[in-house]
């Protein structure tokens, strides 16, 4: 692998927007997660992964790298690259999501591998069937200390919810008890449900929409449709909280995963339609070849047998517009731009 840094690089829901929004709603069993990315570009590509990959981590010069064979199948949400996504949900139905958080402080430098955060994202996709083994995953790699400043939302098919910080130098995590809202936005969750404590239960409009309002918004929203006797299908009362929480143009996608019946449903700020993937649309052995849908092309509805096979001249499209208009708040050059995407051909089945 090209010793690459380009970790620097990644500032997703940056700090002048940050308006990162994610929830999760287990309804009679169903277990739904809600995520908004509202950033400044809204390019991306729906990418299909596959098990029994070999893979190293980017070089992020404060560690060795990383090196695993990926276990599981996954279908992710990506900008710079396929190695690198903003999100997304694997086979088993562990959904990784993240969002901004300034005040994030990284673990020291140590003898556990690191990758940069989007990365991890995909090294838990890869290696973890829940969020119990994404959170003891924590003793064999680290995030770098030079990454974005960011926080995550996991859940999986057994309804367990978990917000990741790392605060002070050490993942912090809360999960069952310590989790009375399942909502995560721009501050720290402790913040959050100090806040919300004081207002779900109160009546009265949230004027602002900062961080803290939509995480209020989401919660009240939740409570009230798990306290009701409401009809709404989930996946659609999903989309009406995304809506509630949005920040206009500044939301670019809005995804709801279905992790109970393995779909993902999404809708972009070009094009409305909400669009679904079946998981089960999709063979994920190695043998097979990846595949990727342009997450803005046009169309609706069951969008699974539209992905294609890998095109180079999509993916660089789709770079030079996330470049271009991403400009205000990342620097990539052209060389960068050309390692981000050579960097998923560094990857092969295992021998």
């Amino acid at each position: 692998m090209k010793r690459i840094m380009v970790f620097s690089l990644f500032s997703f829901c940056s700090q002048v927007i940050s308006a990162c929004t994610t929830f999760c709603i287990n309804k009679n069993g169903q277990i739904v997660f809600g995520r908004n990315y509202d950033w400044v570009t809204g390019a991306g590509i729906v990418n299909t992964n596959q098990r029994g990959l070999f893979k190293t981590s980017l070089y992020t010069s404060d560690g060795p790298a990383a090196t695993w064979i990926s276990k599981y199948g996954s279908i992710t949400f990506n900008q710079f690259g396929k190695e690198f996504p903003t999100g997304g949900m694997n086979e088993k139905g562990l959904v990784v999501e993240l969002m901004q958080l300034d005040g994030t402080t990284y673990p020291a430098a140590d003898n556990r591998p690191a990758v940069i955060g989007l990365q991890w994202i995909q090294y838990q996709l890869d290696n973890s069937a829940t969020t119990a083994e994404l959170i003891r995953s924590d003793a064999q790699i680290r995030i770098s200390t030079r990454a974005t400043p960011i926080h995550f939302l996991v859940a999986d098919s057994g309804g367990n919810v978990a917000t990741i910080e790392f605060l002070d130098g050490r993942m912090t995590v809360h999960k069952e008890d310590d989790l009375p809202f399942p909502v995560l936005t721009n501050n720290t969750y402790a913040s959050s449900v100090q806040t919300a404590n004081s207002l779900v239960d109160k009546p009265g409009i949230l004027p602002g929409n900062n961080s803290l309002d939509r995480f209020v918004k989401a919660c009240r929203m939740l409570k009230r449709y798990q306290d009701s006797g409401s009809n709404i299908p989930v996946t659609g009362f999903a989309f009406s909280i995304l809506d509630k929480v949005a920040q206009g143009s500044f939301t670019k996608w809005s995804i709801v995963y279905d992790i109970s019946n393995k779909q993902i449903h999404f809708k972009t700020e070009t094009n409305k339609n909400i669009m679904t993937i079946e998981f089960a649309a999709f063979d994920f052995a190695c043998s097979q070849p990846a595949k990727m849908f342009n997450m803005n092309q046009e169309g609706g509805g069951d969008v699974s047998h539209h992905f294609i096979l890998p095109d180079k001249k999509i993916k660089q499209q789709v770079m030079d517009q996330v470049a271009l208009e991403g400009g205000s708040r990342i620097r990539i050059n052209k060389k960068q731009q050309e390692d981000l995407l050579l960097f998923e051909y560094g990857v092969s089945c295992k021998q």
